[in-house]
């Protein structure tokens, strides 16, 4: 996920937007001040509006939607950019719930997680004990849900520090929650009383003129829920409810411009045009015999000619993504194929690549080793919304996140143009039909009888599960040291550093930072495996490599979406004592050694003796974590056997005997 700024004429382009920003959004005052709690705020929690986050309070009913319900946030509710405008709700106020990813997020002056007894990241098993002082409820199933707690540990204020409460596997799409928080602690082991307000409503039935009886009602269905889970309302300190977003709410703008791109296409190859070949004698490149560049034609679904970077999706009167008449994108490409293509029929396959980089990464040399060795053809395009090009977008949504969904609805048409680079790579008439694509006797040199593979890295792990999960083509897909969601990996991940000064300077509240992140993550999904995650593994195969104390990915992030897709872990993951976790990789199914070969999606963790990650909310910088293995699974031979062999015959092997898997560290 490094990343890697533009070079060249666009050199110097972050510290070039840093000190715009320091111009242009002012030193805020102390972050003590509160944002304002007026009409529409939960009169539950007065010190902060959106708190408790997510929160029905902030949905209306909506007959038409699946879940009945409907986002409804008012501009002045949401926080506000110390230089900007008020955020604009309407791309939030689209959504029938909220995400299935999201940190719920509290407020608890004094609180002490280690005297309340709070699960921790190291211990999720207690999340489910009968007396958590925690519980999350699916109301509709009874369901305790996993989570682990932890407090904000970037804040500066005690008093503005936020207590995060993290799902330790996604919500159910569509499923509504109750939230209970009893018997908290503070350092000294005393019980914090209740808020007035909730005292107030979670007491005696108030009379109809109080302010508060509104809230008393809406609530009423969750404490009932809730009691009859064995939580007793006299025990309180808040409780809440919330309802997750549907399948269609998540998917449906994706799933819908693919359903409409794709019946224009019908059984037609997409328009192409191949723009360079170079071929390379051996004592140029050993592994790539030819390297070629083209372009795919693909409809745009964005709402601006060409769709250029900060486009958004337009879309119809119902809010269905339409295309513009005529509007195109033109998906730049490049293939390796590799030698062994000139002999026997390469295996086609696309590859992501990482963080707000470029299609280039294709020619990476891991990926070169993976189709010399494999006999595979890589096409790579750039990941739009999320390329190099969309780098001012990201830094400028950080300061005005009005500016914000043109990242992941750019992403999504990103997502059709791989979609349609698929396509054309392995229709009759498509990329092989081309001599760029066969030898000096014509012979196609992919061989596209068996449909195409992905495999992606880093930020090709993060999008590319929405990708395998949207693709009628790609049946199996490789998830490179990957994870879900962003909001709960920008705050682990070395890479976050240059946003975070960005960040810092719109948002200088630690508290307001952590509701900003997690509204990101409710339009964020529907660009990223979140939103799939709950069905990705229903009609598809991914084999997940991770990496060990990744600097980058967070592990914690892996795990929720090992989780979440069912993926079984291999073992022995780890030695004996190399996790601080009492169970580690609790929740997660695992198949031993002597059960391989299996089919299905499983998670191989790649070991290069980096110590253990951080168990707090923060990247693991400094010396003490040592090497960054990020990019060392890729560079393991074995990694690559093992994904070549899952790739073209959706069989898990083992590479690693009968101990843990291990990865050389890699420059």
């Amino acid at each position: 996920m490094r990343l890697r700024l533009p070079r060249g004429p666009r050199h110097g382009l972050l510290a070039a937007v840093l000190s715009a920003a320091a111009v242009l959004v002012p030193t805020a005052p102390a972050a003590r001040a509160a944002a304002p709690h007026g009409p529409g705020c939960d009169p539950l929690v007065p010190a902060e509006c959106l708190l408790p986050f997510p929160n029905d309070w902030y949905t209306r009913p909506d007959p038409a939607t699946d879940t009945g319900r409907r986002v409804d946030f008012d501009a002045a509710a949401l926080p506000r950019a110390t230089a900007g405008l008020p955020i604009e709700p309407t791309a939030w106020n689209r959504s029938d719930g909220f995400s299935p990813g999201s940190a719920l997020i509290a407020q608890v002056p004094g609180i002490d997680l280690r005297a309340t007894g709070a699960a921790p990241l190291t211990g999720i098993g207690r999340s489910l004990a009968p007396d958590a002082p925690v519980v999350l409820l699916d109301t509709g199933t009874g369901e305790r849900w996993p989570y682990w707690a932890e407090l904000d540990a970037n804040a500066t204020d005690p008093a503005r520090r936020a207590l995060l409460i993290r799902p330790a596997r996604n919500f159910r799409d569509g499923h509504h929650y109750a939230v209970a928080l009893r018997r908290l602690k503070d350092g000294a082991g005393r019980t914090i009383p209740a808020a007035a307000p909730f005292a107030a409503v979670v007491g005696k039935p108030l009379p109809t003129d109080d302010p508060l009886r509104a809230r008393q009602r809406q609530l009423r269905p969750a404490l009932k829920a809730l009691r009859g889970a064995g939580v007793r309302s006299g025990e309180l300190y808040l409780a809440w409810d919330f309802t997750v977003a549907s399948t269609r709410g998540l998917t449906g703008d994706l799933f819908a411009l693919r359903d409409d791109a794709f019946r224009r296409l019908g059984d037609r190859a997409p328009a192409f045009a191949v723009t360079g070949v170079t071929d390379f004698t051996t004592g140029q490149d050993p592994r790539i015999a030819r390297e070629v560049t083209g372009r795919v034609s693909v409809p745009s679904y964005l709402n601006l000619p060409g769709g250029p970077p900060g486009s958004v999706l337009h879309r119809g009167r119902d809010g269905t993504p339409r295309r513009l008449p005529l509007n195109t994108q033109l998906a730049t490409f490049r293939c390796e194929i590799p030698r062994s293509a000139f002999h026997t029929p390469s295996h086609p396959s696309l590859y992501g690549h990482g963080l707000l980089g470029r299609r280039s990464e294709v020619g990476a040399g891991n990926v070169r080793a993976m189709a010399a060795e494999h006999n595979f053809t890589f096409c790579a395009t750039d990941w739009i919304g999320m390329a190099e090009e969309d780098v001012p977008v990201v830094l400028g949504a950080l300061a005005d996140p009005n500016l914000f969904p043109a990242v992941p609805e750019r992403t999504e048409q990103g997502m059709l143009n791989a979609l349609f680079l698929a396509r054309a790579l392995i229709h009759t008439d498509g990329l092989t039909s081309d001599a760029a694509f066969r030898d000096d006797g014509g012979r196609p040199l992919v061989d596209i009888r068996h449909g195409i593979a992905y495999d992606g890295n880093s930020q090709g792990g993060i999008l590319g599960g929405a990708l395998v999960a949207a693709s009628p083509d790609i049946r199996r897909g490789v998830l490179g040291v990957t994870g879900m969601n962003y909001g709960l990996l920008l705050d682990r991940s070395a890479d976050f550093a240059p946003f975070q000064r960005v960040l810092d300077l719109s948002y200088p509240d630690k508290l307001r930072q952590q509701l900003v992140l997690q509204l990101f993550q409710m339009v964020w999904d529907r660009g990223e495996t979140d939103a799939y995650a709950n069905h990705l593994t229903d009609h598809h195969q991914v084999l997940m490599h991770i990496a060990y104390g990744d600097h980058q990915v967070a592990n914690a992030a892996a795990d929720v979406e090992a989780r979440t897709l069912g993926a079984r872990l291999l073992t022995p993951a780890l030695t004996a004592g190399r996790s601080p976790d009492s169970v580690p990789y609790w929740g997660i199914r695992t198949v031993a050694r002597d059960g391989l070969p299996y089919r299905g999606s499983a998670m191989t963790v790649w070991d290069s003796g980096t110590p253990a990650p951080p168990v707090t909310n923060t990247p693991p910088d400094g010396p003490r974590y040592g090497h960054d293995p990020h990019s060392d699974p890729r560079n393991s031979s074995a990694a690559r056997q093992q994904k070549a062999t899952f790739l073209t015959t959706g069989r898990v092997i083992n590479v690693c005997g009968t101990t843990p898997c291990t990865a050389a560290p890699t420059s």
